[in-house]
């Protein structure tokens, strides 16, 4: 699943703190499903401290602030100083999403008896008064308004995304959650604003319920000398410039916060909407530079601006780069003007030609190689794509007649290309092929036009956007750069439909894997119809059906509930009354809060299976945190010890993801095992179009950790039998040509069946215009008889059911004896013929 912020618990301190709840034990009849919840232990209370959050600042440099910087501060209220060498300040979203990560600033030295600490933290473009001397220093952006600040010994960043794993964790020495914050202590404290904080009483009072204990009021600062904040004594004086001195040769402005005055150009485009309202202007007597946009955007904030598209305007205000999402993600930054005032001139002013990206002028090579940051080096708008767009920032851009390669979403956005002969799938897509193949004609399209006005068109993959749509060129967190239009063409439909996949034989097994996109009873019954339709007609009802993102009854409704059988009965009956199998099903409960995924929805695997067809071993011993393994029985036959299992649970590579679940099952007399997977999400990686490159992937770490667990596992049933039948399958989050995959592959133990495909066939999601492979299905070598297919229903469709599309593998498994086998194979054939 995709989440829309690419991109990621407990406390103890002084005095009786903590309760921890008991999960309730439940088992599920046998033929339901098999269950096993697990009571977590106790934690062990810290050893009680007498340092406290004592006051929160994230309105630094904003509008109407006074201070330049974010800040916590840090008070002893004993008699003894207390070291915070190796400890943190960590802070977190006031709504954390699935793929929210704390962001981390590490601590040294100590806190005097009685004293202060102070950590600076982001600098905005406001502002005219520095902090003090911090002790230490960091660069989290954090809200103004609403989030979470936790102060924790380690630097080790947290995991926990609710009051109750934060608090229970015993790392975490204090928590001060403050407006709509979602993790905190009792109550929320009062929102702050750009102009206050919230800090403790004079007393430090600590009653565990943040409402009660802190206030909001003019931000006070004090670092371990006593020391407050100083007025440099205002701003220098404005000067004069024109947009593209503003913008400069490079990504950062080189009158970044300073104040420039009656910058003069021609109003573009107008954002009316949303926290960051503005508008775009553009200079209609350009320079000489190709490097030096002519564009800029003048933020106003949640107030809309008094102008209209053809307004020449002058404008006053500060040189602001923006970075959406936070600097701290890896993204461009937006130069922008804030804090400004302007005068309009005249109105109906012709605008300036819109520059056409097309593949004459888009470069084919997206971004210089072998340079930690871009930042600074100096554009080269005909080399690089990313240099291009950025030195179009601002500016009036169009495309005309391009080819949709990301389908419209519920945000109003779709991408095309402009360079339709790069890498196109065989669905009218553009295929991500490698992590230097990342498609530089990629642009995002959103809409300046109000949806009640004029609809968001609704585009598949491989339509036509016509016509010419125009508008300026921007950057967001979402996508990157981005044409905002005030001039939307029109959709012509492709040729592009659901696929179908065909019956398998009587003699062939097919095994299904499908991401269902956080499944529970509180979605509409139309998504179970959806769902069950495309297991029934387009994957043709398989033999078994892997299933991820299966959540628990009460789905996102974080409640200590981690059954899932209403989930699993209720896509059962929909597969039903689609006229498909009464499947049977069978998976593990997961510890609540232990596999990641959407807070309280507790998404595990699944397996769905037609016992008119299969047959299920069910061997009892699986649980929550119980390990399955391999073993003989005394024919010398390889088997589970757990049908289902988990593979090796309370690994590390397994924290806040998914475990494997592995089932053992019967076809024709032939034993087949197969794991359902959900590896850990790329939540939280660099973007392809980071300022840093070549982008990080960090969360690529965790996945290949878990791939040499599962790895191990798989090395261990092929050592008890070399010949066994071994399906892995299931969301691995990662592709093809990724070390995630060659570690499982690697020395030929597994083979992954999507490079059997055509190369502009290898794909089965789409994500920022790429088509790109994250599912995937693998075999043993023994499984040499077998047909493979992705089924697109899903990925390329504005219409979804899910955001993945499901594959499905038809295998003819094997006897072990090659002979058998060949006999086998030529009685079929010959079956088949009569």
């Amino acid at each position: 699943m995709t989440f829309r912020q690419q991109s990621s618990r407990r406390r103890s301190a002084s005095g009786s703190r903590r309760r921890i709840g008991v999960v309730a034990t439940t088992v599920a009849g046998a033929l339901a499903g098999t269950a096993l919840v697990v009571a977590p232990a106790p934690a062990v209370a810290a050893p009680a401290v007498d340092v406290l959050l004592a006051e929160v600042y994230g309105g630094g440099g904003n509008s109407g602030a006074t201070l330049t910087n974010d800040f916590v501060e840090l008070a002893n209220k004993g008699s003894a100083a207390v070291a915070v060498d190796g400890w943190s300040v960590q802070y977190l979203p006031a709504a954390p999403k699935p793929t929210s990560a704390w962001q981390v600033t590490a601590l040294t030295g100590s806190v005097a008896p009685g004293g202060r600490y102070l950590i600076g933290e982001a600098k905005g473009a406001g502002g005219t008064v520095a902090l003090p001397a911090p002790d230490a220093a960091g660069s989290i952006n954090m809200s103004g308004t609403a989030g979470t600040v936790a102060l924790v010994r380690g630097t080790t960043a947290l995991t926990c995304l609710t009051a109750a794993d934060c608090l229970a964790d015993g790392r975490v020495v204090d928590v001060v959650g403050y407006g709509d914050a979602v993790v905190r202590e009792g109550t929320p404290a009062a929102a702050a604003t750009n102009s206050t904080s919230v800090a403790r009483t004079s007393a430090l009072a600590d009653t565990d319920d943040n409402g009660a204990d802190f206030a909001a009021g003019a931000p006070t600062p004090l670092n371990a000398h006593g020391q407050g904040p100083t007025d440099p004594g205002g701003e220098p004086e404005p000067t004069s410039a024109r947009i593209h001195d503003i913008q400069g040769t490079t990504r950062v402005s080189p009158k970044k916060g300073t104040r420039v005055t009656s910058v003069p150009g021609v109003v573009t485009g107008v954002r009316g909407f949303g926290t960051a309202r503005g508008f775009w202007f553009q200079d209609t007597l350009a320079d000489d530079d190709p490097r030096t946009s002519e564009g800029l955007f003048v933020f106003t904030g949640a107030v809309t601006p008094k102008v209209a598209v053809g307004d020449a305007v002058k404008v006053t205000g500060r040189v602001d780069e923006f970075y959406p999402g936070g600097a701290d993600i890896g993204g461009q930054s937006l130069t922008q003007l804030a804090d400004a005032t302007w005068v309009i001139d005249a109105s109906g002013q012709a605008l300036p030609a819109p520059v056409l990206l097309d593949a004459a002028s888009v470069p084919d090579v997206y971004v210089p190689v072998g340079a930690p940051s871009i930042e600074a080096l100096p554009l080269e708008p005909t080399k690089y794509a990313l240099d291009l767009y950025e030195s179009l920032e601002g500016q009036l851009t169009r495309v005309a007649d391009s080819r949709v390669v990301g389908p419209s979403n519920t945000h109003g956005e779709l991408w095309v290309t402009v360079e339709p002969t790069q890498n196109p799938t065989a669905q009218g897509g553009t295929l991500y092929a490698g992590y230097d193949a990342q498609n530089s004609g990629r642009i995002k399209v959103s809409s300046l036009i109000p949806f009640a006005q004029e609809p968001f068109p609704q585009a598949n993959v491989g339509d036509t956007l016509t016509g010419e749509t125009t508008g300026p060129l921007t950057y967001d967190q979402f996508g990157g750069y981005t044409l905002a239009a005030t001039t939307l063409g029109k959709v012509t439909k492709g040729a592009l439909t659901p696929e179908t996949t065909r019956d398998q034989k009587k003699s062939e097994l097919a095994v299904a894997t499908y991401n269902v996109e956080n499944l529970s009873p509180k979605d509409p019954q139309a998504k179970f119809d959806r769902l069950a339709k495309g297991i029934v007609t387009n994957l043709a009802t398989p033999d078994v059906v892997a299933l991820e993102e299966i959540q628990d009854n009460s789905g996102p409704t974080n409640d200590g509930v981690v059954a899932a059988n209403q989930t699993l009965d209720q896509l059962v009956a929909a597969i039903r009354a689609a006229g498909g199998p009464a499947y049977s099903w069978r998976s593990i409960e997961p510890v609540d809060g232990k596999d990641g995924g959407q807070p309280g929805g507790n998404i595990r695997t699944a397996f769905l299976f037609d016992a008119t067809r299969v047959e299920f071993v069910d061997r009892p011993g699986g649980g929550s945190t119980s390990a399955v393994g391999v073993r003989k029985d005394w024919l010398g036959r390889t088997q589970l010890t757990q049908s289902p299992g988990r593979v090796a649970p309370t690994d590390a590579a397994w924290d806040s993801s998914r475990k494997p679940l592995a089932g053992e099952f019967r076809f024709r007399g032939k034993t087949v095992f197969v794991i359902a997977n959900h590896f850990a999400s790329k939540g939280g990686d660099q973007a392809l179009d980071s300022r840093f490159q070549p982008p990080t992937r960090g969360s690529e770490v965790q996945r290949v950790a878990q791939a040499k667990v599962l790895r191990g596992f798989v090395d261990e049933l092929l050592r008890s039998d070399p010949r066994a039948n071994l399906v892995l399958l299931g969301d691995l989050n990662d592709f093809a040509f990724s070390p995630t995959l060659k570690t499982l592959t690697d020395g030929g133990a597994l083979r992954t069946m999507v490079d059997t495909l055509p190369a502009n066939e290898r794909w089965g999601y789409v994500f920022n215009g790429n088509s790109q492979m994250l599912d995937h299905i693998l075999t043993s070598p023994r499984l040499s008889r077998f047909e493979y297919d992705i089924v697109h229903v899903n990925a390329a469709f504005a219409d979804q059911a899910s955001d993945h599309d499901p594959q499905v593998l038809r295998v003819h498994p094997s006897t072990g004896n090659d002979f058998l086998d060949r006999l086998e194979q030529l009685w079929e054939e010959l079956f088949e013929r009569s």
